[in-house]
Formats: structure tokens, sequence, C-alpha cells
């Protein structure tokens, strides 16, 4: 089964979030036989990396958007620490700070958004501003309704540029979400996750399920698409996002950039500079057999390392 037709919101068609089943696992029974796969996912993910990030010519945006407690952090944590750092990042969005707010609503996304050879990790994104700005009225619909069409012109030009866009929206149910509010309570080391928003948020979820599904249909893209990953299960969740965004790497058609050196010559020095090591170590092995020689006089004998000419 291909996970990436499974879960996509085809372009311009209808999504009903209440007629998928965040607890779909297909095939799979249980976490202990799905791990080989996962890990076998994320090891794909870490090698493509290493080649993106070679190549230097193209990019990776993963957007991960989805209600309280659906798993952005984990998702970010399992399946991303194996990636070099040195060519990945994460950037949270949070409340707009004064400056961000001084700009336009794309401004501090495209401030992050990645470099050639990146992958970038949006955990929630610029969708904020056609979510939360809806859901709780801080914007008039005249000004939110027409974000669709400049999200989609925004990620037009990064996918002009080399970028590749991958959207998820991490699909939980009420009753999971409340039993993952309960292990926070139950849990100290999760306490800290805990919030006054946690439950007046919750009470807004037919509004939230309400903006998303416009924000799906109006915003997946051929280019730029989304997919619903049923989260109740963050095994299957990460199964299913591992293998869509390693088969989205392994399509872009990454490779290794050529040499630009003679490696001939580079082999010779190469060869050169190994002659010159053997030389100089067998020189140190020479010197140290010296150094541990005892003379019968009880004179300590020391290669003359310690010597200085005070002591002459």
């Amino acid at each position: 089964m291909s996970y990436r037709k499974k879960f996509v919101v085809e372009p311009g068609g209808k999504i009903h979030l209440d007629k998928i089943d965040p607890s779909f696992t297909g095939k799979h029974e249980s976490h202990e036989k799905a791990l080989p796969i996962i890990q076998e996912q994320v090891a794909r993910m870490d090698k493509l990396q290493y080649l993106l990030y070679a190549d230097g010519d193209q990019s990776l945006l993963v957007v991960l958007q989805a209600l309280d407690a659906a798993g952005k952090d984990g998702v970010i944590r399992h399946l991303f620490s194996g990636m070099n750092p040195q060519g990945t990042s994460v950037f949270g969005f949070k409340q707009p700070s004064k400056d961000e707010a001084a700009h336009d609503f794309l401004w501090r996304a495209h401030l992050h958004t990645p470099g050639k050879g990146e992958v970038v990790i949006f955990n929630r994104s610029h969708y904020e501003d056609v979510l939360v700005v809806r859901v709780h009225k801080l914007a008039e619909k005249s000004v939110w309704s027409k974000r669709y069409d400049l999200i989609n012109d925004f990620e037009k030009m990064l996918a002009s540029n080399g970028t590749r866009i991958l959207k998820f929206f991490l699909h939980i149910s009420p009753d999971e979400q409340l039993a993952r509010f309960k292990q926070r309570l139950d849990d100290p080391a999760r306490n800290w996750k805990i919030t006054d928003a946690d439950y007046s948020e919750r009470e807004l979820w037919p509004k939230y399920i309400e903006a998303y599904e416009e924000a799906l249909e109006r915003t997946s893209t051929k280019i730029a698409p989304w997919y619903v990953i049923p989260a109740n299960h963050k095994w299957f969740r990460d199964l299913a996002i591992s293998e869509i965004i390693a088969d989205t790497l392994d399509e872009m058609g990454l490779k290794l950039p050529p040499t630009h050196v003679n490696m001939d010559e580079i082999r010779n020095k190469y060869h050169d500079a190994e002659q010159k090591q053997k030389k100089q170590t067998k020189q140190v092995g020479k010197i140290d057999k010296v150094s541990q020689v005892k003379p019968e006089s009880g004179y300590l004998l020391d290669c003359a390392s310690d010597w200085t000419p005070e002591e002459s």
C-alpha cells in the first residue's frame, strides 16, 4: 500500500475528516511488528538527506499541523533525530512577536524556509493564519479568506526554487486527545506541556475541524500536497510519515556531486603523505626504543625530550 496515494488530499477534492478513521493501521497489527519497517524508513531518510545536503541543488520543507496533543513533537523527535543537524532545522510557530506581527503574515515563514541542500520542519506553520486566526476571529473573513491564494502562490514560488513541500495533518479523535491530556496530568515529566488553553481550545474542536477542512481543500496542490495521517496510534503515524518522506526524497533524483579536482593528482599526494607519515612513525619508534634503555650509571636518558638549555 502506498501511503502517499492513500492519505493525500487530492487537489480540488473535498475532505470530510469525520469520514477518516484516526485509528487506521492498515495491515499492521502492532508497534512491535511495524518497528522494523519504521526503522528502515528512518534509515532511508537519513541516507537520502545526506545526498540532499551533498547535492546542494534542492531542499525539503515539511509542515506539521494538528490539534493539541496530536504528536507533532513526537514526529520530530522520532523521525528526524537521525538526520545530520548540519543540514536539518526545526522552526516552531508560536504567537507572533511584535516584529513578526508588523510584517505580512508570510514574512516569518519565508525567513525560515530551507536553503539549498537543507531540510526544514515547521512545527505549526503559516497555516495558523487561516486556522487560529479564523477560529478566534482575530481577523475579518474578508482578510483571512484571501490568504489561501496567497499561500498557494508562496508555496509555488518555493517549489520553483527547488523546494519540495510535504504537509501533514495529524488526525486524532477527541477521545484520544483527552487520553493524552490525562497522560500529561499523571506523568510529572509531561506536566510542563499543560497549558490553560488546552481545554478552552478543545471546546472549539468543531470550528477547528471546519477550518482545517477548508484549508486542506483549498491549499492541497500537486507541488505542495496535504496528507491526512491517522494519528491515534503514534507508531502508525510515524510509519506513514516516514514512508512518505523517504519516497519523496527518493524520487527527487538526488546524487552525489561530481568531483572538482584531478583524482590522479590527489591520489599521488595521498601516497606521498602516506610515505612521509610512515617514515615519521618509524623514526618515532626508534626514539621510543632508545628511551626505554636503562643506563648502568643510573642517569636517566630521555632522548633529550625534556632537555632545556638551562639544564645543560
